[in-house]
C-alpha cells in the first residue's frame, strides 16, 4: 500500500512538472492593429529581431521570456510608432508555486522559469502612426542667409580714481 501511494505521488508530481508549460506553452500570439492598416511590425528583444508582420493588421507567434519586446511599426509617409510590451508574469503562477512545492519541491517552477512558460506578454495591441508633417518630413536645415549681426563701437573704459 505505501508503495503505491508513494507511486501515486510520484506520477502526480511529475505530471505536474512545469505546469504552466503544460497549460500555457512556451510562445504566445501577439496582435498587432494599427491605424492606419498597412503597416510593417518588426519585434526586438534584446537587441534581436524575434518576428515580423509584414502587413497590418497579423499576428506574430513569439517565443515567450522574462525579457521586454519592443515593437516597431513603420509605413511610408507615417511617423515610426513604437510599442513596449513588457514581460509579465501569468495567472497561473500562483497556483504553480503552491502545488510545486506540496508535489515537486520546486521542479515545475524551474521548468516554467527556464523555459519562458510563467512569462506573458499583452497579446492584442493597438498602435497609432501619426502623419509626417513638412516638418517631421526633412532634416533641419540652416537659415539660407546668415543672420544678420550689428555692433556698435565700444566705448573706452572711464579712468580710474586715485585710492584715497
Amino acid at each position: 500500500m505505501k508503495i503505491s501511494h508513494f507511486a501515486a505521488i510520484a506520477a502526480t508530481a511529475i505530471a505536474l512538472s512545469g505546469c504552466a508549460t503544460v497549460f500555457e506553452g512556451t510562445s504566445q500570439e501577439i496582435t498587432i492593429v494599427t491605424n492606419p492598416p498597412g503597416a510593417n511590425c518588426t519585434f526586438d528583444r534584446q537587441g534581436l529581431q524575434v518576428g515580423v508582420i509584414a502587413s497590418t493588421p497579423g499576428t506574430a507567434n513569439i517565443r515567450k521570456s522574462k525579457y521586454d519586446i519592443t515593437i516597431h511599426c513603420t509605413k511610408p509617409g507615417y511617423q515610426e510608432g513604437q510599442y513596449l510590451n513588457h514581460s509579465g508574469t501569468t495567472a497561473t503562477i500562483a497556483a504553480n508555486v503552491a502545488a510545486d512545492l506540496i508535489l515537486t519541491a520546486g521542479l515545475s517552477s524551474i521548468v516554467d522559469s527556464a523555459d519562458g512558460a510563467d512569462n506573458k506578454y499583452d497579446s492584442a495591441v493597438n498602435i497609432t502612426l501619426l502623419p509626417l508633417t513638412d516638418n517631421s518630413a526633412t532634416a533641419v536645415s540652416p537659415p539660407a542667409t546668415a543672420p544678420a549681426v550689428t555692433s556698435a563701437p565700444i566705448a573706452p573704459p572711464a579712468p580710474a580714481k586715485p585710492a584715497s
